[in-house]
């Protein structure tokens, strides 16, 4: 009865608010209890409340209704009725990404490093983990301190580096709009250009061999030849050799055991049969002498054929007759081999992949052209061809004088084909038989796509030094 008579005062004090506001009493609605709502008269623009549909009769049941909502908390003091303000304005679509940003940036609170355990991470696992990352990753992670960015100095993490295997092949190439700066990386595995790329020297040098991460330059102009690292920037210009004629010569690299910490060779060989070998370890050049008696000469050899390692040997293509010269580092044997070479061949090169000799060229009849690739027969040393590019490419070619060029490193090739109406990049997987185009690449900042003019295929290496 208590309750009861507590439902009765506080209906007495609704009525008589609405009586003070001078509100006519609302008709009575057909059916069921409803909550309090705001009400405004057609002609006037006061703030007025009613009540609709209090029935006395079943106060027991509004009884159990008022303490519920009490011990809920949404019964609460009326308000008073607030007319609609205008529509909210319309964003601007940079409003809108910049509130984005900040709500996907945001950190919870229980997502933040704690300092105190973190400082304590043991440094060997670190290096372990940093030195596992890709290495355009790498290099974006040497920004956030100068810890991370001197880690390239320290024994520790060369040794963590030399115990992984190395990644994939990337092409250091240059560009004919500013061939002195011009350099990017591209990564095929990504396939994403990568720039600036580093630059040893100021001159016209041309990158000619590789190994283990280190490139190889020739200076035609200036009679010198360079290696460097590119990605770590360790350089080194090699001693004047006995280069006569520099235009006539081709370079091989090779690495003293499977990485550069025993050291590299570099050999140079002229069309007229003479060579020197440049010991890294020696830091001094050694003449073997000249080409065996058999070995016919001249080799028609020149700075873009480029050589191919195979088991620490280096082959060289060679004409008249056709074939491949061979040169062992380590016991300074040198062999020739006559090996017929496809019919319609124009430019070609030779690639290596697990041992196996490989050639790529042009195959040009009339005024078609297609590029194929060959794997030389040990038993019969002859040209077997294994694959082609697909035709819908080849049509591209069809009516044009279309040059080649090639690099390759462990089974991956990259082809540079121009005309002048066309100067394209495809690249060729041995192992999947998969070619793909290069995308065009941009300068930061710039709109108009570079246009390569040579470029050579390496491993990218952190620790390789010059």
């Amino acid at each position: 009865m208590e309750g009861l008579a507590m439902l009765g005062q506080l209906i007495g004090q609704i009525q008589d608010l609405l009586q003070l506001h001078g509100s006519p009493p609302p008709p009575p609605p057909p059916s069921h209890f409803r909550l309090l709502q705001p009400h405004l008269h057609p002609d006037d623009h006061h703030r007025r409340w009613c009540l609709h549909n209090v029935d006395y009769t079943s106060t027991d049941d509004y009884y159990s209704l008022v303490m519920a909502a009490g011990k809920s908390g949404s019964c609460k003091m009326l308000e008073p009725f607030e007319p609609p303000g205008p529509p909210p304005s319309k964003k601007s679509r940079k409003g809108r990404t910049q509130e984005k940003l900040h709500g996907s940036t945001a950190i919870p609170e229980a997502e933040v490093m704690e300092q105190d355990i973190w400082k304590e991470f043991p440094e060997d696992l670190l290096e372990a983990i940093i030195a596992r990352l890709p290495i355009a990753s790498f290099f974006r992670f040497r920004s956030v301190c100068r810890k991370w960015n001197s880690l390239l100095e320290l024994q520790s993490f060369s040794q963590r580096c030399a115990e992984i295997p190395q990644g994939n092949t990337w092409f250091y190439a240059f560009t004919h709009d500013n061939v002195n700066s011009g350099t990017m990386y591209y990564d095929p595995s990504m396939r994403k250009w990568h720039h600036p790329a580093y630059r040893p020297t100021k001159m016209i040098a041309l990158p000619v061999a590789s190994a283990g991460g280190l490139v190889c330059f020739l200076d035609i102009g200036h009679r010198k030849i360079y290696v460097c690292n590119p990605l770590t920037r360790s350089f080194k210009e090699l001693p004047t050799g006995s280069v006569k004629v520099w235009s006539r010569i081709t370079v091989g690299m090779t690495l003293n055991g499977n990485s550069t910490t025993g050291g590299y060779k570099v050999m140079w060989v002229g069309r007229d049969g003479e060579c020197e070998v440049y010991d890294s370890v020696k830091n001094s050049w050694s003449r073997p002498g000249r080409m065996p008696s058999n070995i016919k000469v001249p080799l028609s050899l020149n700075f873009l054929s480029q050589a191919v390692s195979v088991d620490n040997t280096l082959c060289f293509m060679r004409s008249d007759p056709e074939g491949i010269v061979s040169y062992n580092m380590d016991t300074g044997v040198c062999k020739q081999f006559i090996i017929p070479a496809p019919l319609h061949l124009s430019d070609h090169s030779l690639a290596e992949w697990k041992g196996r000799i490989m050639l790529v060229g042009l195959l040009t009849k009339n005024a078609a052209t297609c590029v194929c690739i060959w794997e030389l027969q040990k038993m019969t040393l002859l040209w077997k061809e294994v694959d082609r590019m697909p035709n819908v490419w080849c049509l591209e070619f069809y009516g044009k004088q279309v040059r080649m060029t090639c690099s390759s490193n462990k089974g991956l090739l990259m082809l540079q084909l121009r005309s002048r109406q066309m100067n394209r990049l495809v690249t060729y997987n041995v192992m999947s038989r998969e070619w793909l185009k290069v995308p065009g690449c941009v300068v930061p900042r710039g709109r108009k796509q570079q246009r390569v003019a040579c470029c050579i295929a390496f491993n990218p290496c952190l620790t390789a030094t010059a």
